[in-house]
C-alpha cells in the first residue's frame, strides 16, 4: 500500500513534464475542432455559388424566351396584319367616296347641276302644270263666305238636341229601382199553450205600405213548444226591421220575443 501511494506521488515530481503535455494535448484538441467549422463554412461558400450559378442560368433562359417569340404571339401578330390590312382597305374606299361627294356638293353649289339629274328636271316640270291647273280649279269651287258649312252646322246641332231630348224623356219615363230585402222572423211565444194560430193572425193584422207578410210554419223548439216562422218582403226606404219587431212584440199576450232568422236583399 505504502508502495503504491509512493507511485503517485512520482506524477508531482514531474509536473512540469504533464504541463507540457496537457498543453499539446489541448492544441490538438482545438485543432480538431476548428477543422469541422472550416469545412462547414467552406460548404455553405459552395452552396451559395450553386446557387448565384442556377440563378444566372435561369435569367439566361428566360431572356432567351423574350427574345424568341413563340407560335402563339406570332399567330396573333399575323391575324393583327390582316386586320390592319382589311382596314386600311375600308379606309380607302371611304375616301373615295368622300372625294366623290366632295366633288358633287361643290358642283352642286356652283349651280352646274349634275348629268344624271338633267333627264328627271324635265318630266318634273310637264308634271308641275296639271298640279297647277289642279289646284286653279279648286280654287274656283271654295266658298269664302261658308254659307254651306254653317247651314250643316245647324242641322246638325238641331239634330243633336233632338236626340238628347228623346233621351232625357225616354229615361224619365223608366221607373226607378226600388230597394226590397227579404226578411225571416222568429217569432217565439211564451209556453206550449200559446195558441199559434191566433198569434199568427194576429201577426197578419200589423199592415203598412211597403210591407208584405208570406208564408209562414210552425218550428219545434223544445219541450212541446213551437215558433213561428214567417217571411216577408219589405221595401228598405219606407219599413225598418226595428219598426217591425216592435209591432210583433206589441202583441204580448202571444209573443214573447222576435229574432230575425234571415235577411237577404232583393
Amino acid at each position: 500500500m505504502a508502495t503504491a501511494a509512493m507511485a503517485h506521488e512520482n506524477l508531482w515530481s514531474e509536473k512540469s513534464t504533464m504541463q507540457t503535455a496537457e498543453k499539446t494535448y489541448f492544441e490538438y484538441m482545438s485543432k480538431i475542432n476548428s477543422v469541422p467549422s472550416q469545412c462547414t463554412l467552406a460548404s455553405e461558400i459552395s452552396k451559395a455559388r450553386q446557387h448565384i450559378k442556377n440563378s444566372l442560368e435561369r435569367m439566361d433562359g428566360i431572356a432567351a424566351l423574350a427574345a424568341s417569340p413563340g407560335a402563339e404571339l406570332l399567330d396573333r401578330l399575323s391575324s393583327v396584319e390582316k386586320d390592319n390590312e382589311k382596314l386600311r382597305s375600308v379606309i380607302d374606299g371611304l375616301n373615295n367616296l368622300l372625294i366623290d361627294l366632295v366633288g358633287r356638293v361643290a358642283a352642286l353649289e356652283s349651280g352646274k347641276p349634275a348629268a344624271a339629274t338633267k333627264p328627271a328636271a324635265a318630266p318634273a316640270a310637264k308634271a308641275a302644270a296639271p298640279a297647277k291647273k289642279v289646284d286653279e280649279d279648286e280654287d274656283d269651287d271654295v266658298d269664302l263666305f261658308g254659307s254651306e258649312d254653317e247651314d250643316e252646322d245647324k242641322a246638325a246641332a238641331e239634330l243633336r238636341e233632338k236626340r238628347l231630348a228623346e233621351y232625357a224623356a225616354k229615361k224619365s219615363k223608366k221607373p226607378a229601382l226600388i230597394a226590397k230585402s227579404n226578411v225571416i222572423l222568429d217569432i217565439k211565444p211564451w209556453d206550449d199553450e200559446t195558441d199559434m194560430k191566433v198569434m199568427e193572425q194576429e201577426v197578419r193584422k200589423i199592415s203598412a205600405d211597403g210591407l208584405l207578410l208570406g208564408a209562414a210554419k210552425l218550428v219545434p223548439l223544445a219541450y212541446g213548444i213551437h215558433k213561428l216562422q214567417m217571411s216577408c218582403v219589405i221595401e228598405d226606404d219606407k219599413i225598418s226591421v226595428d219598426w217591425l219587431q216592435e209591432e210583433i212584440e206589441k202583441i204580448e199576450d202571444y209573443v214573447q220575443s222576435v229574432d230575425i232568422a234571415a235577411f237577404n236583399k232583393i
